[in-house]
């Protein structure tokens, strides 16, 4: 080694503190590191730094400024291996040989990334990926392959309005690119661990809150074996950027707070897995300071990081010193320092054979014990009959951060029925699954009831046999079978996934729900008697129907969707807990449903609960409705409504203030959007949802609750009605503006409405991922359920020849 290089090296290690002993390993500074640099993108999430946002492709996430740089940490010199100031650089990634340096670029005036290499001294740019989708996120992998996070899924964040990547893998020269992950959000920054798998980020909620959950989960480098790594259980913290700490078997990460922050910036933590993945004492945040990114472990006590305009070393405690900072005018223009990476050889990871057979459409799952896990206990053995095989499905496009119009406070996704799989006396059970799609589990009684529900999702591959151990179980658990002998359910092959007959594959409420509350509810929950102050109609109010709105606020299918907690004792959740289904099965003055309508209702509530049965609906029929999480309130424009809101103010308000306060128009949420919803508040009785009907202006209850008795109103406004009869002037003032607000949603269309078209950035994606014609008109009549069936088949895997 050169003595200037020792020099430097003595300088950062007397800096760090790592020369305390002469028994201390120094850590040799690699000489060159390369990095990226680009301005950071324009959202604050930390998955949106790619791709257009939905409302109008011309609006990207991205920005520019990108070059691609070299440091000599010796003499300070910066090389430029690439500069494109109109284009963005990001995610280098080194090769084995430390020759060759594997990237994603955006060309300037082009519009998506795609994946390159260039050798270590700047020559020999080729490009490896190409097509219209955003190739990020590269990884070398030990058998010559390339891992990466592509957008060529075709799906959408479910709660924001912007594409999702999951990951993908190609040979060595970008050919023969092939699916790992089927979520419907993101799974990113995947990179090899030492034993051959492939350590990366998943972002996950299937009916639990969409904010808490991204966590670290491993893979085989063929997409087998998909498990958790650690962080599952504890909601709250976006682990990112993920790599293994040499000659140790810890992982150094990102923990961006939160939700997570712009291009993933957070504390540097150390996460050791030896006490399993749920363990919070097995991770150790490292800095205070919530800016790093980008961590790259050179030993267990010596990282690479990138903070705004530099690049630092730190140490296992978190001290840092500078290695480099941006020129003056470029970290004026905004630009930043981004993955630094030492140019050095490296040792292959472990080479994993493929447990996939690319030649099947199947993989097969064993459950040993459905009875063994956590949050068990009530359970009865021989209790659970069979599973309710759930797909969740992803989206086409979306417009906003809440989950309206698709539920009220509860699910963001459609999911759909599958079929059941029969549970074996020992609680085992051993089927056959679609390959490369995200499933999930219901345990039902013999009664069809929810006993226990999967709040994650599962994946096989093609041709492969995994296993679970049992219900929610602890991932350091190990199967148990004590004299047992061979579990029933591999005493035969495996099930067939067995349809549900008679009953819809995805749930639509005003299709298969609403006539069996028009049979059995309405004529007590009517505008005209509305018994306990409820309403079961099917008539529209300005973002869901009277009875979809009802059984939402007053938790009639409440099922703890949303909310950070997740793993419920059994039957806390889904159609067990459900007060609707104990209603109809005669719990109720007498109701009685048909076994056949019990049965849809419950398979509706364990399904999600949606509105929609069509993600076509997104965006749409909606009055006060949200884009990117403002709401519209242009009805507060019109010269009816505003003659409206005069009336609310001189005739109620001396009444409804505060918490009885009235909304002020049918786009006044009264700070309670659906996202964040209060089901103890007063307000949710004077929620817009409900006093606007908008399919029948004259029954709606801003009208009938102030209307006296004797001219069909309730007559609950004390000490005497506020409107004696229909001719008062500001009752006639109302119902004008209600009825231009039904005009307006007449013109507009609801997706359950005749003639109801989608938006055309629904159309435009269709026509994009090949569902729709490119010369479709734009007027032009399409069945949304058919072309939502289209889109999910187009995902499907399908067996190679």
């Amino acid at each position: 080694m050169a003595l200037g290089r020792w020099v430097v090296l003595l300088v950062l290690l007397t800096a760090f503190g790592m020369l305390a002993s002469p028994a201390t390993t120094a850590v040799e500074t690699p000489e060159e590191i390369v990095f990226a640099v680009r301005q950071p993108g324009f959202d604050p999430h930390w998955y949106a730094n790619f791709g257009y946002y939905a409302p109008d492709r011309k609006r990207k996430t991205y920005r520019a400024l990108g070059s691609l740089r070299k440091l000599n940490t010796r003499t300070g010199e910066v090389t430029v291996l690439l500069d494109d100031p109109a284009g963005t650089v990001r995610d280098p990634a080194v090769s084995y040989d430390g020759a060759k340096i594997l990237f994603s670029y955006r060309k300037g005036g082009g519009e998506h990334f795609h994946l390159y290499e260039i050798n270590a001294d700047g020559a020999g740019l080729r490009q490896l990926t190409d097509g219209p989708f955003d190739d990020i996120e590269p990884a070398y992998l030990p058998d010559n392959g390339i891992v990466f996070a592509s957008s060529r899924c075709n799906r959408w964040v479910n709660c924001w309005l912007t594409p999702v990547a999951v990951l993908y893998r190609a040979d060595a020269d970008g050919g023969d690119v092939r699916q790992l992950s089927s979520n419907i959000e993101h799974d990113n920054t995947p990179w090899a661990l030492p034993d051959g798998r492939i350590l990366y980020t998943r972002w996950e909620y299937v009916d639990r809150s969409q904010v808490h959950y991204h966590h670290l989960w491993t893979m085989n480098p063929d997409g087998t074996g998909q498990m958790v790594y650690y962080g599952n259980l504890n909601p709250g913290t976006a682990m990112l950027d993920a790599k293994p700490i040499p000659g140790t078997d810890k992982i150094v990460a990102v923990f961006s707070p939160g939700h997570g922050r712009t291009e993933h910036r957070g504390a540097i933590a150390i996460v050791s897995p030896k006490t399993g993945p749920d363990d919070k004492a097995s991770a150790r945040e490292i800095t205070t300071d919530k800016e790093f990114r980008d961590p790259y472990p050179l030993a267990e006590d010596a990282f690479l990081a990138a903070r705004t305009d530099r690049i630092e070393l730190m140490d296992g405690n978190g001290k840092t010193t500078e290695l480099y900072r941006l020129p003056g005018a470029l970290a004026a223009a905004g630009a930043e320092c981004h993955e630094p990476r030492p140019i050095l050889p490296r040792p292959r990871e472990r080479v994993l054979p493929p447990r996939v057979d690319l030649t099947q459409n199947t993989g097969r799952l064993i459950l040993s014990d459905v009875y063994s896990g956590r949050n068990m206990k009530g359970v009865r053995p021989n209790e659970i009959k069979r599973l309710l095989v759930l797909e969740t499905l992803p989206k086409p496009i979306n417009f906003t951060g809440g989950m309206e119009p698709l539920s009220y406070g509860g699910t963001f996704t459609l999911e759909r029925i599958l079929g059941t799989v029969p549970v074996e006396p020992d609680g085992s059970a051993y089927m056959e699954a679609p390959a490369n799609r995200s499933i999930l589990f219901v345990a039902l009684d013999e009664n069809g009831d929810s006993v226990k529900r999967m709040q994650s999702f599962l994946t096989v591959m093609p041709g492969e046999v995994t296993s679970c151990v049992g219900c929610h179980e602890e991932r350091t658990r190990t199967p148990r079978n004590p004299g047992r002998g061979t579990l029933l359910a591999l005493q035969r092959p495996p099930s067939r996934i067995k349809p549900v007959g008679d009953v819809p594959d995805v749930f639509d409420f005003p299709r298969d729900i609403q006539p069996i509350l028009d049979r059995h509810c309405v004529a007590c929950h009517s505008p005209e008697r509305r018994e306990a102050g409820v309403l079961l109609t099917g008539d529209r109010g300005p973002l869901y129907s009277h009875s979809y709105f009802t059984l939402s606020a007053l938790r009639q299918v409440s099922d703890g969707r949303n909310l950070p907690k997740s793993n419920y004792a059994p039957r806390t959740i889904g159609s067990s807990a459900s007060p609707l289904v104990k209603k109809l099965l005669g719990a109720h003055h007498g109701v009685t449903a048909e076994p056949h309508e019990v049965k849809l209702v419950k398979l509706w509530i364990d399904t999600g609960a949606p509105y929609p049965g069509t993600y076509a609906a997104l965006g749409t029929g909606m009055i006060g409705g949200y884009e990117q999480n403002v709401i519209d309130r242009s009805d507060t424009r019109w010269p009816s409504m505003k003659a409206a809101s005069e009336v609310l103010g001189s005739r109620c308000a001396s009444c409804h203030s505060g918490k009885l306060k009235l909304p002020n128009s049918p786009s006044d949420n009264m700070d309670m959007p659906p996202w964040a919803i209060r089901y103890k508040d007063p307000r949710l009785r004077f929620s817009r949802h409900i006093l606007y009907n908008l399919t029948r202006p004259e029954a709606s209850v801003l009208l009938l609750a102030p209307l006296a008795k004797s001219a069909g109103g309730y007559g609950i406004c004390a000490p005497e009605a506020v409107f004696s009869g229909t001719d008062d002037p500001g009752y006639r003032t109302l119902l004008a503006a209600i009825r231009e607000t039904k005009r307006k949603l007449d013109e507009i269309k609801r997706f359950d409405m005749p003639g109801f078209q989608p938006r055309v950035q629904y159309v435009r994606e269709m026509k994009k991922y090949g569902i729709l014609p490119r010369d479709l008109p734009s007027d032009n009549p399409i069945d949304v359920y058919e072309t939502d069936r289209a889109y999910w088949r187009s995902l499907w895997y399908r067996a190679r020849p």
